[in-house]
């Protein structure tokens, strides 16, 4: 079975994620085909938007842990370079639309990929999870970047420390999404997605380097950074816990 499904339907290019028995979480093989494919749509002339959504009831829960942990001994930072750092760059400085069709739970490095795309289409029974904390890691992806910057640095923080779920209504309040749908959630995000794909393409392009020059200068830097805070991280004893914690599904005893 293929990782990652794609769908061309009215000029947007529908990627699905699709690891539903694994709640979509991201192994090597989903990171890269999600890369290759964004890397498609960017230079297929009849693709004039992209939606990246989940197989099933959930969008992702981030990174897939149990595929981590059986290589032995890994460097988050050498992971994060070859993964999640190329991918966030990949639809930041991608010159169409991308928009994240959150149609459940989102958690951990998924969250980065969310917040990385330019709109954010949740569903309403949708949730978002920052997820590092429980396993005693520090935000990567990105997030320690964009989550400030769209609801604050004090609330970014508190929901990084508490690992509590943020609603697609809070979320929408604090403008971390910009539509929530219910049962009209397909409808929704399609009906966006066509009036992105019928604008001006060169336009849409050029207005997101613009923002991307003006709000996000040190996107590339921070990303760098959370890889080496991560590698550090990584090797603690704490998270060696976490990790043991959230493989037998009992409640960390952080030290």
């Amino acid at each position: 079975m293929t990782t990652l499904n794609t769908n061309l339907k009215s000029g947007a290019a529908i990627l699905t994620l699709n690891r539903p028995e694994r709640a979509n979480a991201f192994n090597f093989e989903m990171t890269n085909a999600l890369m290759d494919a964004l890397s498609h749509a960017e230079n297929d002339p009849n693709v004039k938007c992209v939606v990246i959504t989940g197989a099933g009831k959930v969008f992702s829960a981030g990174q897939d842990i149990t595929e981590m942990k059986q290589g032995g001994a890994i460097s988050y930072r050498e992971h994060l370079e070859k993964t999640y750092n190329p991918l966030i760059l990949q639809i930041r400085n991608m010159g169409k639309p991308v928009i994240a069709a959150v149609n459940g739970p989102c958690a951990g490095a998924a969250f980065g990929i969310a917040l990385a795309c330019d709109l954010r289409i949740a569903k309403s029974s949708a949730y978002f999870v920052v997820g590092f904390s429980g396993i005693a890691l520090a935000p990567d992806s990105g997030v320690s970047l964009f989550l400030p910057k769209y609801i604050g640095l004090g609330r970014a923080q508190e929901y990084f420390y508490s690992n509590k779920p943020i609603t697609s209504h809070l979320a929408y309040e604090w403008g971390l999404v910009n539509q929530v749908g219910g049962f009209n959630f397909d409808a929704l995000v399609m009906q966006v997605a066509g009036k992105l794909a019928a604008g001006p393409r060169e336009a849409f392009a050029a207005g997101k380097q613009a923002f991307n020059h003006a709000i996000l200068p040190n996107l590339e830097d921070a990303l760098h950074y959370e890889g080496i805070l991560q590698d550090k991280a990584g090797k603690s004893a704490e998270h060696r816990e976490g990790v043991a914690a959230f493989l037998g599904k009992r409640a960390p005893k952080f030290e």
